[in-house]
């Protein structure tokens, strides 16, 4: 791992005054971006050859001559031939060269490898490097990991599949799809045996991947996803921030559920068994006298975090949650980053934040909020690592 030291080394060389927001072109980019711009930053958005017209055309930046915004939201899209190529040495060297924070997104660490990140990505980055690694379920010190040091809700592991006695969950990536999902569920040994079949048989999933599936009995009810930020800025008021709630669309679960059970009942192999991808978001908000079990869970995460994670989370991250029948969270991922929903509510806001501020304020817009204060106030290197 960089050490910190270094990093916050470099970020104090930076121009404060000439301070850029830099993101990989993908998941949550186009709220990072807006945030920026709302913040006075100028953007960069590192690109893939093939994918980047979203960010180098549709939503590029216009300004006038004096540099005020007309339309737009990219002010420097950089296109690469793959993602990781932002790694090289000269890409770095001109981020660092460029004043440019880094913004870490789910893209940046699927498309670059974790350890890369860790020991060579030499770029101040917005938020906590030494958390990513955190988000891999096969990992021994995954956040299931900082769940149980935290004391927090989790749905309950099941070690052996001979023991599924109802509904459950088996979480593994997607055979195909590489940064997608395989889940299924199954209520039975018998079931979970017929749907690994017919799956390895679809190419869905692969034995090799099945052996390091997590397997979870299933939380019936609805699906809560908590966007929070945490501000090692802030002296006097909360530093733990709750600033939306999504949920998400998933193909082809959703397509299934909007049908009727007699056309259910009719689909075929290839069809009956529905995919998990996600594939968009949409905004919630929750019943009030259950805020109090969201705010405790994010102060429990946050302590786990300082205590096992020096110095903790930073900035944005995201607790995705399921509710019971009985209003009982269990919290089945965890994004120690921001997370992949926070489009939903960039320019808009979304009601907590923006009641909170008094203003519009998505995710994107309260990271750049944060390291506007840091520039002002020459604390950069107290909100990176």
């Amino acid at each position: 791992m960089i050490e910190r030291k270094v990093v916050q080394d470099m970020v104090k060389d930076y121009d404060s005054s000439k301070v850029k927001l830099g993101v990989v072109a993908s998941h949550s980019a186009l709220d990072t971006c807006d945030g920026a711009i709302e913040e006075g930053f100028k953007t960069v958005a590192f690109c893939q050859k093939g994918r980047e017209r979203t960010y180098s055309h549709y939503f590029r930046a216009q300004r006038d001559n004096e540099g005020n915004l007309i339309r737009g939201i990219v002010d420097e899209p950089v296109v690469l031939n793959k993602f990781k190529e932002v790694m090289e040495p000269n890409w770095q060297k001109w981020l660092r060269d460029n004043n440019v924070v880094w913004v870490p997104n789910r893209s940046f660490t699927s498309y670059v490898k974790i350890g890369e990140i860790e020991e060579n990505f030499n770029v101040p980055m917005v938020g906590s490097r030494n958390m990513l690694r955190s988000e891999e379920r096969e990992e021994q010190q995954s956040y299931y990991w900082l769940l149980e040091k935290a004391g927090l809700p989790f749905p309950e592991k099941i070690t052996d599949p001979t023991k599924i006695d109802d509904l459950t969950i088996v979480k593994l990536h997607h055979k195909q799809k590489k940064l997608e999902r395989g889940f299924f569920t199954c209520s039975s040994y018998e079931e979970f045996q017929e749907k690994v079949d017919k799956l390895i048989a679809q190419g869905v999933i692969d034995r090799e991947t099945l052996d390091t599936a997590r397997i979870e009995r299933y939380v019936i009810g609805p699906v809560f996803n908590f966007d929070f930020f945490y501000s090692p800025l802030e002296d006097e008021m909360s530093p733990i921030e709750l600033l939306g709630v999504d949920w998400r669309f998933e193909t082809s679960l959703d397509g299934h559920v909007r049908l009727p059970a007699p056309q259910q009942m009719k689909l075929n192999d290839a069809q009956s068994l529905p995919e998990y991808t996600v594939c968009g978001h949409n905004s919630a908000t929750l019943r009030e006298s259950l805020l109090e079990k969201v705010f405790d869970m994010a102060e429990k995460f946050v302590e786990a975090s300082k205590e096992h994670y020096d110095p903790g989370i930073i900035g944005p991250f995201c607790l995705q949650t399921c509710v019971d029948k009985d209003l009982n969270f269990s919290i089945y991922d965890v994004a120690p980053r921001i997370g992949g929903g926070t489009n939903v509510h960039m320019w808009v806001g979304h009601p907590y934040a923006n009641a909170l501020w008094r203003k519009p304020v998505s995710t994107g817009r309260r990271l750049a909020m944060e390291v506007r204060k840091a520039a002002d106030q020459e604390r950069l290197d107290e909100i990176v690592t």
